[in-house]
């Protein structure tokens, strides 16, 4: 039997075979092992640091606070808008045992709209389970309570508190705190464009209108933060540090609420504005709008039933002080007075014939006084003077003075005065109105100026139109013969001790060739009051205290030559509105009253009785101020 070859293994080349691939494993090993430890160092030692920022921004979490908004005051210390805690019914999603039940039983207790309940329902799906979820807001007290005693039935809610703005006086100072609301995308946009979004990381409200938005800056003061250590899930574990917000400062402003809910007593039912000015410094006392709304309806979100009720002809929404535009009528006749006398057209003692009209020379055209048998008497020769003219404000005079004066000096005098400017009083919502020139009407309507465009500017009408706070700024200026303080609202910020005044500077006065001017124009404003055939003598009768005014009247529609003015023909819109400025005492002025109101006839009958109500009242609380602090 044949046997193969024998295959003789050699030990020696398996040796080294063996060494040579136990050495590259051990090669292989030691390469990975290097490889791990520079990882490990370089994750350790070279990017500690950035992987330890990146681990605490996963662990700890910078939560921004919002501050306190700064109170409003009155000038007496009454507080005018402030901040309240609003309690809200909140639930937390991984509490709640069962939601449907715990909601159909809540429903029944606290009055919860369907709306309210889908509104809470989508809030849970696209929030985190352990985040709180308002289902109700603004809960009542007793509703707080009711909650309250029945808590134990349904766990998972809670009520819980948060500062919001409330203003006591509702609709009595829309106009001028204005309000709050949420932040919109346009505040948004102007927030991050003035590089201020960091400071409202945690606001919700922003400043509307009025003084709420003027001194926004002001009041809102500087964010805070607070340091919080978190889990994987995002749950808050604990508080590392917190950094207080800086609250916003205090609004001191130089309204009086008394008066202010006098002036708004006086306009009941009407539409119109009232304006009280200090005559010392030209801090607006008062300035109310009639009709108003209230404020507080738009800070938790006005509904769009609410909403659409503001959008009424009569136009709460407007204030009427600052942008009603209104013929000055003949509250201006004393400023015209003493552009006159200043430029030497007329004189104390010059007198005018007056027939009941006045025509520019070879012109048929006439332009009736209200009085159509004129001012004048048999006995002085129907003559009147610059006394009588704004004693009995006769139209004819000042006809005559606006013919001789032209518009060119009449548009430059006046512009002293504030008029076709805004008055710079700290709130936004002003118009600048209308004063009239002949580069206006050029710019406007393309027209030459007419020498019967000037005619009735010369009483306060025509193309001449203004605000309420600028004829009551010009009457102070008038009052205190040249002295012009600026109006304004607001007269102290405080921050705790620290105390700054604001709005206490006067701009340049204005000069008349003989301060005697002053004294003929206010003189005949005293006798307005105080004289028998004063057109403000009969509402004033009887007064403890010395006022002196004008009264007036604008058309708000023309009437045609030759036909008169019959306020029973016309829609109540197209009725004349009342008028009237004044201050007391005259000797030395306290306080500058402007009123306006629409469609409501002339500024005798109507204007000057709502402008003794305001004085009334604000010298009998002086009275009792003084009887009190003797």
């Amino acid at each position: 039997m044949f046997k193969g070859p024998t295959t003789i293994r050699d030990h020696s080349f398996e040796a080294n075979l063996f060494a040579r691939r136990a050495f590259i494993a051990f090669v292989f090993v030691l390469v990975l092992v290097a490889i791990l430890f520079i990882n490990v160092y370089q994750l350790q030692v070279t990017s500690h640091d950035t992987y330890q920022t990146r681990s605490n921004d996963n662990r700890i979490k910078i939560v921004p606070v919002a501050p306190n908004r700064g109170i409003i005051y009155d000038r007496n210390g009454v507080i005018l808008a402030e901040n309240k805690p609003v309690y809200s019914l909140e639930g937390i999603s991984e509490n709640i045992k069962d939601l449907d039940k715990s909601l159909e039983k809540l429903a029944k207790l606290l009055a919860i709209s369907e709306q309210q309940q889908t509104n809470f329902l989508n809030d849970l799906k696209h929030n985190r389970r352990f985040k709180s979820q308002i289902l109700k807001s603004r809960l009542s007290e007793k509703e707080v309570a009711l909650f309250s005693v029945n808590q134990h039935k349904f766990p998972g809610f809670s009520i819980e508190a948060r500062l919001a703005r409330h203003y006591p006086y509702g609709d009595t100072l829309t106009h001028a705190l204005g309000y709050v609301a949420k932040i919109g995308k346009k505040e948004l946009l102007k927030l991050d464009s003035e590089n201020k979004t960091k400071n409202y990381r945690a606001t919700r409200d922003i400043g509307k209108l009025g003084i709420e938005k003027f001194y926004e800056d002001t009041l809102h003061g500087t964010v805070g933060s607070q340091k919080i250590e978190i889990n994987n899930r995002g749950r808050v574990l604990r508080t590392l540090s917190f950094t207080p917000p800086i609250p916003g400062d205090d609004l001191v402003l130089t309204m009086d609420i008394g008066l202010q809910k006098a002036a708004q007593e006086a306009l009941k039912g009407m539409r119109g504005a009232i304006t009280v000015l200090d005559a010392k410094d030209g801090g607006v006392l008062a300035m109310y709008s009639n009709p108003s709304y209230d404020p507080n309806l738009f800070v938790h979100g006005i509904s769009s039933k609410n909403y659409k009720a503001l959008l009424n002809p009569d136009r709460p929404l407007i204030n009427r002080a600052t942008q009603g535009r209104y013929a000055p009528a003949s509250t201006v006749k004393p400023l015209f007075a003493i552009l006159g006398l200043n430029e030497g057209i007329i004189t104390e003692t010059t007198k005018i014939h007056d027939p009941g009209f006045f025509q520019i020379p070879n012109v048929k055209h006439k332009w009736y006084d209200w009085k159509p048998w004129g001012h004048g008497t048999k006995e002085d020769g129907y003559k009147v003077d610059v006394y009588k003219a704004i004693e009995e404000s006769c139209n004819v005079f000042f006809y005559d003075l606006a013919y001789r004066l032209g518009i060119t000096k009449i548009s430059n005098f006046m512009a002293k005065f504030g008029f076709g400017e805004k008055s710079g009083i700290d709130i936004f919502e002003e118009t600048s109105a209308i004063l009239p020139s002949v580069e206006w009407k050029k710019e406007r309507y393309k027209e030459s100026w007419y020498v019967g465009d000037t005619i009735s500017v010369g009483i306060g009408q025509g193309y001449w139109s203004a605000t309420q706070i600028q004829i009551a700024n010009a009457i102070n200026i008038l009052a205190n013969k040249g002295v012009h303080n600026p109006p304004h609202l607001a007269s102290v910020t405080k921050q705790g001790s620290t105390v700054k005044l604001i709005n206490n500077e006067e701009k340049e006065p204005i000069i008349v060739k003989n301060p005697h001017h002053w004294d003929i124009a206010l003189d005949a404003m005293h006798n307005t009051v105080s004289k028998l055939r004063g057109t403000a003598n009969k509402a004033f009768k009887g007064v403890t205290y010395d006022p002196a005014g004008k009264t007036g009247t604008a058309q708000v529609v023309k009437i045609a030559q030759g036909e008169k003015y019959d306020e029973k023909k016309l829609k109540e819109k197209y009725r004349d509105n009342a008028m009237y400025v004044g201050f007391a005492p005259f000797d030395d002025p306290e306080i500058v009253i402007a009123i306006t109101v629409e469609n409501t006839g002339g500024g005798s009958s109507v204007g000057a009785p709502m402008a003794r109500k305001v004085m009334d009242y604000y010298f009998a609380n002086k009275a009792k101020e003084v009887a009190s602090n003797p």
